[in-house]
């Protein structure tokens, strides 16, 4: 029992990571409180906290990060693409630490079992209050980075109101959106409606009138400093989902439009300028790499987690993770305008350390209540690991591609690639909790169509595209669609429509034909007419006659030159 309040901390960080102070490192077994967790090189009249894809998670969770996560052309081999060993040697993190626990999959099991759960709104609770509680109020700035209502059981039924009542009691600053779109524009309206603090998006434009539909920037003073908050929805929203939940709305990138309200905020007196965005790591590191008097960028979308921000010109980058498993944190002293000395961490939320904010704890209670019984309920057991994140596949959509094929009878099944789902260790029972964790959205319909040979290789090149393209800015951030029943070679160093090559199916082992039809399965699609049962209903049934789930199809892809 004690060696699971090991806390150690890293003792260098490599020459990328800026103005990291060595942390301190505990002896094994020795006990960690909540001081251990907090301790931090404070620094200067700033302190920002930043929190992104929480996806819905109330609770605490179990999250394997991820076994691939390729980086192409100039971003290859550097943070965030690094994973396992690769990581723990760049950032010096001492293997079975609960910092190897927290960022890499290496060992994870037994590592999960040893240190338990990360993450719960009610621990990050008891976090920020006890650093708004050391620096001051007046000097600490909450952040949200999006993709914050949607993926969980609570979140669908209520359509996105538990996670505003859960963050309004937060009290973050400012926030933006990328899954907050898919609840369709009048429910969106109407949450943020709901909400105690602003909606911020410069690159959203209606397009009858070429106007922004949301406010672009939010002033601030912490500290005596005047900040300005930019921010950025995820750009891509309107062809990564369904294009009528946003009609009539024009997303994009925009860096020409960032520029300007950089500049505007600048002209209107402010010292620091945050770009709070959406737009995902690599994307964010090439705007950094373009773009003037920026001081710090808290990216999100893509999920990623390195455990001090990057600086990029004069531009910090700091990436918080996903489904509450940390908090992001930057400090900043600033002199005559500019930011001259920082201070970064992420902190890991280990959930059997923080001791849960009472009064958060009874929200979540009250809020998940009409939901708890539903929530609870066993529909299975899991006899192996069953997790989503994986640039080409997770043993959780495995699990959902062979119920797709079995249970609308096809060929092929398909998967998207969402970032998004929680982690179920060996033997754990299977609840409605964690299925909807890996299901909940507002387009779950399961189709079932003929798609020919040439049609499903072009499917997977164009998602491959992508991923895998060398330029940031034509990339969505997500991972490749799970296949079940077909497999085939992917070359992400290739270009667009020579990526992949090889497939075959896998219930035959004949090659596919291009010209041939095949029943193909699926769920996700962005077309409107599409019909079927909704993902979470088909997997329950399916789960519910399997009971115990073993995926059986796992390693249909070979992957070259990576």
């Amino acid at each position: 029992m004690q060696s699971r309040r090991e806390f150690l901390q890293l003792a260098s960080i490599t020459a990328m990571l800026i103005g990291a102070r060595p942390w301190n490192t505990f002896a094994a077994k020795q006990q960690l409180n909540i001081d251990d967790i907090l301790e931090f090189d404070s620094k200067g009249q700033v302190t920002l906290l930043h929190l992104t894809d929480i996806h819905g998670q109330l609770k605490p969770i179990y999250f394997r990060p991820p076994s691939e996560n390729f980086g192409v052309g100039k971003f290859e081999g550097i943070p965030p693409h690094l994973v396992g060993e690769a990581f723990l040697n760049y950032f010096d993190i001492k293997p079975n630490s609960p910092l190897a626990y927290a960022h890499t999959m290496v060992d994870y099991v037994p590592l999960a079992m040893e240190y338990g759960k990360l993450g719960g709104l009610d621990r990050t609770s008891s976090i920020i209050k006890q650093i708004r509680s050391d620096r001051g109020e007046d000097k600490v700035l909450l952040l949200d980075g999006g993709d914050t209502w949607q993926g969980s059981f609570s979140s669908l039924k209520t359509q996105g109101e538990d996670m505003v009542s859960a963050l309004n009691f937060l009290k973050p600053d400012a926030m933006v959106g990328h899954w907050e779109f898919t609840f369709g524009q009048e429910r969106l309206e109407e949450l943020i409606n709901k909400m105690n603090h602003p909606f911020l998006g410069g690159n959203v434009f209606d397009t009858e009138w070429d106007e922004p539909v949301f406010e672009s920037t939010k002033f601030f003073v912490k500290g005596g400093v005047s900040i300005a908050v930019i921010g950025q929805h995820f750009p891509y929203t309107p062809i990564a989902n369904p294009r009528y939940m946003v009609e009539g709305w024009s997303f994009g990138i925009r860096p020409k439009i960032i520029q300007k309200n950089i500049d505007h905020a600048k002209s209107k007196g402010a010292e620091v300028v945050v770009l709070l965005s959406h737009n995902g790591f690599d994307v964010d590191q090439k705007l950094a790499s373009i773009l003037n008097d920026v001081d710090v960028i808290l990216t999100g979308h893509t999920h990623d987690a390195i455990p001090q921000a990057i600086k990029i010109k004069n531009t910090l980058l700091l990436s918080s993770g996903s489904h509450g498993k940390y908090l992001g944190r930057i400090d900043l002293k600033v002199e005559k305008g500019k930011v001259v000395d920082f201070s970064s961490n992420l902190i890991p939320i280990f959930s059997d350390i923080i001791k849960p904010d009472p009064e958060m704890s009874a929200l979540i209670n009250k809020i998940r209540s009409p939901y708890e019984s539903e929530c609870n309920r066993i529909i299975g057991q899991s006899e192996t690991l069953l997790y989503r994140r994986g640039n080409f596949g997770g043993s959780w959509d495995s699990v959902i591609c062979d119920g797709i094929m079995q249970e609308r009878d096809t060929e092929i099944s398909l998967s998207p690639g969402f970032r998004w789902g929680t982690t179920l260790l060996p033997g754990q029972n299977i609840t409605i909790d964690d299925l909807y964790s890996q299901t909940s959205m507002n387009y779950p319909e399961v189709y079932r169509i003929e798609m020919t040979g040439e049609m499903i290789k072009s499917l997977l090149e164009d998602v491959c595209d992508n991923i895998f393209n060398p330029d940031p800015f034509f990339q969505q951030g997500g991972d490749m669609v799970r296949v079940g029943g077909l497999s085939y070679t992917c070359s992400p160093k290739n270009s667009i429509g020579e990526r992949i090559s090889d497939l075959v199916l896998i219930s035959s082992g004949d090659k596919i034909n291009p010209s041939k039809k095949y029943v193909v399965g699926g769920w996700g699609s962005i077309n409107p007419e599409v019909k079927g049962p909704p993902i979470y209903e088909l997997m329950e049934k399916y789960i519910l006659n399997k009971k115990l789930i073993k995926p059986k199809l796992n390693n249909n892809v070979k992957v070259l030159g990576m």
